[in-house]
């Protein structure tokens, strides 16, 4: 009998433990946005592929588990506005956007949970994005940029270089009419509302303009940015580009070029997998810097999306700090992170991922003196989305004769009233 009760002792002793254990537990609930078909599969698969980030990150970190769900880009704005107007905001959230968050006191500051190694690990210029009053609100999930794709073969055929100027590349354009006639555009742009701020932004900073002056201050109306956005409607004057800016976007762009129809095209690192997926396999095509003015420095347009935390104050703040921590080390560990950033074909946002990426594709390289050289939009300021419809209108406006000095004057007037 003494014997039953010392056993019985015994596991009441190891059920209480269990019990505390698990109420130890820290439950994380995060929200991702879906970037494309394999993103729920790499979180959430079935593992037999070796997918399945949540059930590898469990068992790495016992104690901390995850309650994740994949939300579309479509839904996903929505999603979290319901859910913070129900008090119910995610633990961790991967989106765009952070500044609204930040300014109305929802997120916590990145110093309270990330770790000081993987801070230090990021691309300083990606950080620099996420500060609001000198504190960082968010860290860079992935990152996509642009650059000038140009086809090869039609370069060759008609005997000319790369250009890198914007005085070359008006004599490039005139080469490529010459020789092929109304066969072949030149030139792409797309000033429609999908990509008319990122127009803007190639011309800008390509003139040593751009939105706003070192300060901060919006300069839209800038004599550098007249004198980009001029430039840039006189190249579709003169009839070096595809023949409707305000309507053909960045999609028909790389149809275009991937058909042979177009010889040069801004756009992402990803639009190699674009052509391959729409079947366009005979386009041989190089990559190079965006032309700039003469004397100014290319830019990229970069592209970045955030992971931030949201604040709890019904939770034990320095363990539910720490499981984020713990999140966000496991994500951005190389074993992890770089099958994520290359499965979906963007640019990593942590220097510990470049030599891995360079290795499993060398044509990766080619990226890192764009993505160094990446400029971007200054979305933490309350104006942007005004902004960003206010500069695709004047090049809209301009396209069909209007002033640009007098519209991005009246702009610029808007905007800092």
């Amino acid at each position: 009998m003494k014997k039953l009760v010392t056993l019985f002792l015994a596991l009441v002793m190891v059920l209480s433990l269990t019990v505390v254990a698990f109420a130890d537990d820290v439950t994380l609930d995060v929200i991702i946005a879906q970037y494309g078909p394999n993103t729920n599969n790499w979180f959430l698969g079935d593992g037999m592929d070796g997918s399945n980030f949540v059930k590898k990150f469990e068992e790495a970190n016992p104690g901390v588990k995850l309650n994740l769900e994949v939300v579309s880009w479509n839904d996903i704005y929505t999603v979290v506005s319901t859910r913070i107007s129900n008090n119910n905001a995610p633990d961790i959230l991967n989106i765009d956007t952070f500044a609204d968050y930040a300014n109305e006191g929802l997120l916590l500051p990145v110093k309270d949970y990330c770790p000081e190694e993987l801070f230090n690990d990021f691309f300083p210029s990606f950080i620099d994005q996420s500060v609001i009053d000198g504190t960082v609100w968010a860290v860079p999930d992935l990152a996509s940029a642009r650059a000038l794709y140009y086809n090869i073969d039609m370069f060759e055929e008609v005997g000319i270089e790369v250009p890198t100027t914007w005085a070359e590349l008006e004599d490039a354009c005139q080469a490529i009419i010459d020789f092929y006639g109304g066969e072949v555009y030149p030139w792409g742009i797309d000033m429609t509302t999908d990509e008319g701020q990122a127009a803007f932004a190639y011309y800008a900073w390509g003139n040593g303009g751009g939105f706003t002056d070192a300060e901060g201050n919006w300069t839209v109306n800038s004599d550098a940015n007249v004198e980009a956005v001029e430039y840039a409607i006189g190249l579709y004057n003169k009839g070096f580009t595809n023949p409707n800016p305000a309507t053909q976007t960045r999609y028909d762009l790389q149809d275009m070029f991937g058909a042979g129809k177009l010889a040069m095209v801004i756009a992402p690192n990803s639009l190699p997998s674009y052509c391959a997926q729409k079947g366009y396999t005979d386009v041989n095509y190089g990559v190079a810097n965006i032309p700039a003015n003469e004397g100014k420095t290319s830019a990229s347009v970069g592209v970045m999306d955030r992971i931030m935390a949201f604040k709890d104050d019904t939770a034990d703040q320095a363990a539910r700090n720490e499981a984020i921590g713990k999140f966000l080390t496991f994500f951005y560990d190389p074993d992890n992170y770089v099958g994520w950033v290359s499965m979906e074909d963007f640019l990593p946002a942590v220097n510990s991922a470049v030599g891995a990426l360079v290795e499993a594709n060398p044509s990766f390289e080619a990226w890192l003196d764009v993505l160094g050289g990446a400029q971007f939009y200054p979305t933490a300021k309350a104006e942007w989305i005004d902004v960003k419809q206010g500069v695709t209108n004047v090049e809209q406006s301009a396209l069909t004769g209007g002033d640009v000095k007098a519209l991005l004057d009246e702009l610029q007037a808007q905007i800092t009233k």
